[in-house]
């Protein structure tokens, strides 16, 4: 969206302190998180190709009432419609493409595809960004809120073009011997349970409560989205930089094209490497803690490995599930995604108004909790080490 680059700017012009940006960023994050599960719910009961052209005309109506009617208020009940569109997408997209790849055999392809999604809505997103400048100058924020809804309203017509095959009904899951079977996931509906919403989403929680796997994988996907939640105060960061107001939309293309890059090699590398996320860590602290238009390249660069970690980590969570309750246990991670998003806010509300701090020592600061995240993986690696030179035969 052309709004993307900008609307932060909007919102300042508009006369909404960083405090209250951090506030409408946090709001945004709140509306999707109270929506994500019964959405993912839902999208596992019905037509998750209704949900996904549903989502975009959510979006063009929150995006049209900035344009027409900018303040506080409009933007806040605007973000209140963007989390709902969100949150609809949120599950049902992976869900639908996941078990149309199983459909097919070809779940092997599933990070290489979402993958490359990634990088053709990045690659659409630069064109849009780069366009974000022009607009401004000819036309302000209208001509770039009216080319956002039009762009909305025409990704709500390509979601018909989606296939539409209803959710499973009783499928059991890999280990189970039939209908109601027990396996390591829980309870599996089978063809004689009610397949309400509460059933869903009770066998989906039993999915998260009882298997480690799928409980490591939730937690590192919804982890892995703290950076991408830094994505809303870009412009702010590089503004910071001393950037001509020009160069802003220019230097946030730069970070959104390493994005695009990252999830364009998704289907590269067979596990996620803590040394790479370390090293993404080490340079979003050095590129933004610089100050200087430079530094946003280590920027750049970070983005670009932890959106390549993401897809990893959301294509490790697929594999680990079934399609009865696909759609709701993403939904779950996307809702501990929303609280990750709501911290971030929260933090970077606190400390630009709050402590005073400009935007390039919040995002050298938003990189230490990515060390930390990286500790776990090295120790575990360390002691299947050990096990492994300790083991007979060796």
């Amino acid at each position: 969206m052309p709004f993307y680059p900008v609307y932060a700017l909007l919102f300042a012009d508009s006369g909404v302190s960083a405090a209250g940006i951090s506030t409408l960023f946090a709001l945004w994050s709140a509306a999707t998180f109270l929506l994500e599960i019964p959405s993912g719910v839902w999208a596992d009961v019905a037509s998750r190709r209704r949900l996904l052209t549903a989502a975009p005309v959510l979006d063009a109506a929150g995006y049209a009432l900035w344009t027409l009617a900018p303040s506080f208020w409009s933007f806040t009940v605007g973000f209140v419609l963007l989390g709902a569109g969100g949150a609809l997408r949120s599950g049902a997209l992976q869900a639908l493409v996941y078990a149309e790849l199983d459909r097919l055999g070809a779940t092997a392809a599933y990070p290489r595809l979402v993958g490359r999604g990634q990088a053709a809505g990045g690659a659409a997103g630069l064109l849009a960004t780069a366009l974000a400048g022009p607009l401004v100058a000819v036309g302000g924020y209208r001509a770039v809120g009216a080319v956002s809804v039009t762009s909305l309203l025409l990704c709500a017509a390509a979601g018909r073009a989606l296939p539409d095959r209803p959710p499973p009904r009783g499928a059991a899951r890999p280990g189970a011997d039939g209908p109601g079977a027990q396996s390591d996931y829980g309870a599996v509906p089978g063809d004689n349970e009610d397949q309400t919403g509460l059933a869903v989403l009770r066998a989906g929680l039993a999915v998260v409560r009882r298997s480690t796997p799928v409980r490591r994988a939730l937690l590192l996907a919804a982890a892995l989205t703290g950076v991408p939640a830094l994505d809303e105060f870009l412009p702010l960061l590089v503004r910071d930089t001393g950037a001509p107001p020009a160069a802003v939309p220019l230097l946030v293309l730069a970070v959104s094209a390493a994005s695009t890059l990252g999830g364009l090699l998704a289907g590269r590398g067979g596990r996620l490497h803590a040394g790479l996320l370390a090293a993404a860590a080490g340079l979003l602290a050095l590129g933004a803690g610089s100050g200087t238009p430079a530094g946003i390249a280590g920027v750049a660069a970070a983005f670009g490995i932890f959106y390549w970690a993401l897809a990893r980590a959301d294509a490790r969570l697929q594999g680990s599930l079934d399609d009865n309750t696909r759609a709701t246990v993403t939904s779950v991670s996307g809702a501990c995604a929303e609280a990750v998003g709501v911290v971030t806010f929260a933090a970077y509300g606190a400390g630009a108004d709050g402590l005073g701090l400009a935007a390039r020592w919040l995002f050298a600061a938003a990189a230490l909790p990515y060390l930390l995240l990286v500790v776990p993986a090295a120790r575990r690696r360390v002691r299947a080490r050990s096990r492994s030179r300790s083991s007979p035969g060796r």
